[in-house]
């Protein structure tokens, strides 16, 4: 795991600012805070802060340059690395890493064999003689890479704050960005909020040259939903296992991140085989209508972990609100970043790595939105009465500070059931604001989706590509980088993720059912009580936040003049929505919030060039 950084000059020319270079290399300290290697030649710079997690030694330290000419640098692990080292015997290996490996792969094979890679990824591949860049992200998405290019100039690295050090950086916003962010809450790639900067896409290998770039899938994707097989749950179970197995592998210890939920549960099943007495941990909300942490303690108790719970109360919300505005450089809504980041900070202290359940839900249809979809048409049908009455008394409890997700999920069923797909989806999943923006931005946002006959696979897939991929990952990753902690998914290995996608609808959501597959390849490996759960998932109770701690705070950043002087923002009816959410009318939390993030974001952009 580290931060990786680079300027390339594609016509040979000498590099413009190469002074800048350590400026790059700091604002990724966090990301690798024991040490710094770089590669320095007149027409290209590339470098790697490091976090020593797979051989400790200074020996492992990145960049690797091999005799080809091919430098590589990488950001995660690649679990299959032993493989691809035996596969080169003669190369004169200095090290034991996984990244290592990559030279003689691509000096050998080329760009093409980097579909053999099995892990999470971003990497960076300038070869010397052919004067091309590789920029490569793993298939999930769970590693970040950004770049910029400025006339015949690369600018790449893990972060943005890292590209925002070019002297030629804009100072606009991408529109098109904003209204991403405003009806979502996260921006798809290839955007970020700022013009100049892209993200690589997931799975994707994008080659530049002097006369041009071109980007091309990792894999060809050969997993249609044609080619189906019938779940089996001691397979699926093998499946995880594995994946659980290679990922606990590292030169330093590993933990779990639990909930109480089944798909933590089962990692921390799978993890206590390979190391008996791992690390949990788990966040504790004071306010018990959020708080799991008793049933993280029985899962603790029941594998014998050694368990570590984090107090999450408004006092350490606030705190680490305030870590998250002053360090991330791009504005992440889910106000889940605020315990993760608690959590990681703790779980520093006592490992170097954690596995996290990410991509059970989007992959083996966990969330109740799904089964929303199955009964749409039929709710449409129900006379008009009826569903006034029904909404009416499901949208005073929502408006509720306390957690009654189920009828907030309701209420927003009934608001949007008659919708197409699409907007359904967004309406339900999203920040609550798509319907407030104007049209042309309401078509962006909606248009490029992915389609479906069958609305729920659509749904999985709009949450593989948005929701997993630039909301949760991006959000499990900045606040664990923020503390030097490597986070790993078991769920988004790729075979486990192959094997998903192969599975029938009806396999993962049916009736009231959801992850009907993981549940019956969880039976003897974790109680019966935790298959039986309801899922509830990691929330936080902003709600009545907004309300009472961050009150003042929240007047101040949706004030009605300062919204109304920021030209890029539709007019939006956040004084009403404010109003109606603190006099106990409406529960817009996750409107105001997305709104209350972005704002913060906008004053640290105002107040330094870092971002």
């Amino acid at each position: 795991m580290c931060g990786i950084y680079g300027m390339v000059s594609l016509d040979g020319s000498n590099l413009r600012r190469p002074d800048l270079a350590p400026r790059l290399a700091h604002a990724l300290k966090h990301r690798g805070p024991d040490g710094v290697g770089e590669q320095t030649d007149q027409d290209a710079i590339l470098g790697a802060t490091r976090l020593r997690i797979v051989d400790r030694r200074d020996t492992g330290n990145q960049p690797f340059v091999g005799p080809g000419g091919t430098v590589v640098v990488c950001n995660g692990e690649v679990y299959n690395a032993g493989e691809i080292r035996n596969r080169h015997p003669t190369y004169r290996y200095r090290s034991k890493t996984d990244v290592e490996p990559l030279v003689p792969l691509l000096e050998t094979h080329g760009p093409t064999a980097l579909t053999w890679l099995d892990g999470m990824f971003a990497i960076a591949a300038w070869n010397r003689e052919t004067r091309t860049l590789l920029l490569v992200r793993d298939r999930a998405g769970e590693k970040p890479l950004f770049y910029a290019q400025f006339g015949h100039e690369v600018w790449f690295a893990s972060e943005i704050q890292a590209l925002r050090e070019h002297p030629d950086k804009s100072c606009s916003l991408d529109s098109a960005a904003i209204a991403d962010y405003l009806a979502l809450g996260y921006v798809r790639e290839p955007k970020t909020l700022h013009p100049e900067i892209r993200k690589i896409p997931a799975g994707t290998v994008v080659t530049f040259t002097a006369n041009g770039s071109t980007s091309s899938p990792l894999d060809q994707r050969t997993d249609k939903t044609t080619t189906v097989h019938s779940a089996r749950p001691d397979r699926l179970r093998s499946l995880l296992q594995s994946a659980v197995i290679k990922q606990m592998h590292a030169d330093v210890p590993v933990g779990v991140f639990t909930s109480g939920g089944l798909d933590s549960s089962l990692v921390t099943a799978f993890a206590t085989q390979v190391q008996p007495g791992v690390h949990t941990f788990t966040a504790r909300f004071t306010d018990s209508s959020y708080d799991e942490g008793l049933f993280a303690r029985a899962v603790a108790a029941h594998f014998r972990s050694r368990h570590h719970e984090v107090v999450v109360n408004p006092k350490t919300l606030t705190e680490a609100l305030e870590i998250v505005t002053a360090r991330v450089a791009e504005p992440i809504s889910d106000p889940a970043v605020l315990p993760t980041t608690l959590l990681s900070r703790v779980a520093r202290q006592h490992v170097g790595a954690v596995l996290s359940g990410e991509g059970a839900d989007e992959f083996f249809g966990g969330y109740p939105t799904y089964i929303g979809h199955q009964w749409a048409d039929t709710v449409t049908r129900l006379p008009s009465p009826i569903l006034a009455s029904i909404r009416q008394t499901l949208t005073r409890k929502a408006a509720s500070s306390k957690r009654v997700p189920m009828a907030m999920l309701l209420d927003r069923f009934l608001s949007h059931s008659a919708d197409d797909t699409h907007r359904r989806h967004v309406s339900w999943f999203g920040t609550g604001l798509l319907r407030y923006l104007p049209r042309d931005w309401q078509d962006h946002v909606l248009g490029g989706l992915p389609t479906h006959i069958d609305p729920v696979l659509a749904a999985m897939e709009m949450d593989v590509s948005g929701y997993l991929r630039e909301g949760l990952l991006t959000k499990l990753d900045r606040a664990s980088m923020l503390w030097s902690l490597e986070t790993r998914a078991p769920f988004l290995d790729k075979y486990v993720v192959a094997y998903a996608r192969s599975l029938p609808r009806h396999e993962k959501v049916a009736g009231r059912k959801l992850k009907i597959a993981l549940a019956e390849a969880a039976h003897g490996v974790v109680p019966s009580w935790i298959i039986r759960r309801r899922k509830r998932g990691l929330s936080v109770p902003i709600g009545s936040w907004i309300n009472n701690e961050l009150r003042t705070t929240v007047g101040r950043l949706l004030e009605p003049k300062r919204i109304a002087n920021q030209t890029f923002m539709p007019e939006l009816p956040v004084a009403r929505l404010l109003a109606e959410h603190q006099q106990g009318r409406a529960n817009h939390s996750r409107a105001l919030w997305a709104l209350i993030v972005l704002q913060l974001w906008l004053e640290k952009r105002e107040g330094s060039d870092l971002v």
